[in-house]
């Protein structure tokens, strides 16, 4: 987990505002998420709380946002105390976490892309098993281990492109370079086969894993055309994953 977000936090929040976050990475998220009314759900790897509050806005009964930096933590509740909507944000670590209260649902943007080894995935997602009642789902969008390193770059035209420094191997570094008017900076994840992925959920005691590609909003495709997005789903960059406790 090495990405120090203290440093990036303003220059990340600016990023969700690059179109495909919208229109494809919001849309697929939330539509998998589907129903929140009167839900109990935790954010993990809450980072400046952008799905911590969505998730409010759709119906979530009590929300709670965890997130290890304190930068992206201090944007949060710097937010909700502008606009007060009775969310609860922690500092944590997601490979830790162990609150007082269980949830029905817990969703992470981006968490388990940054365990560099299957000891540190299997981490969170025990994490994200202690933090969930019997039956209770967990929701992800994460980098996508299948695809192949040749298409890391083609990504470019929606504001960022994937590289690793030498053989996609288990712990590789993916780092995305990430594209503003104002200059660029990194993120950096590990690599983590599928498989790696499954074995560690099922290891937790999460179960029916099931793994979806990419979509794009209705609301896109009349304003750019569907060849637009195509390089993003052909080879696409990011995954969406779902289990169940």
């Amino acid at each position: 987990m090495a990405t120090n977000y203290d440093t990036i936090a303003a220059d990340y929040k600016r990023a969700k505002q690059q179109p495909w976050r919208y229109f494809i990475e919001r849309y697929t998220l939330l539509r998998l998420i589907g129903n929140l009314e009167g839900l109990a759900v935790l954010d993990l790897a809450c980072g400046e709380g952008y799905y911590t509050r969505e998730l409010r806005h759709r119906g979530a009964g009590k929300v709670v946002g965890v997130d290890l930096s304190e930068g992206m933590v201090k944007l949060a509740r710097e937010e909700e105390a502008r606009n007060p909507l009775g969310i609860e944000y922690d500092v944590g670590d997601a490979r830790t976490f162990d609150g007082p209260q269980r949830f029905d649902l817990v969703v992470a943007a981006y968490l388990l892309n940054y365990a560099s080894t299957k000891e540190e995935l299997t981490s969170m997602c025990l994490a994200v098993a202690r933090a969930l009642r019997p039956g209770g789902r967990f929701v992800t969008v994460n980098n996508n281990p299948d695809q192949p390193p040749e298409f890391f770059a083609t990504s470019r035209q929606f504001g960022f492109v994937k590289s690793t420094p030498g053989k996609l191997q288990e712990g590789a570094p993916i780092i995305y370079t990430i594209f503003q008017d104002e200059g660029s900076f990194d993120i950096t994840n590990y690599w983590l086969s599928t498989r790696a992925h499954e074995e560690c959920l099922g290891a937790a005691g999460l179960r029916e894993v099931r793994w979806h590609p990419p979509r794009v909003s209705p609301e896109a495709q009349p304003s750019v055309g569907d060849i637009f997005w195509e390089p993003f789903l052909n080879h696409p960059p990011i995954t969406f994953l779902e289990c169940v406790r």
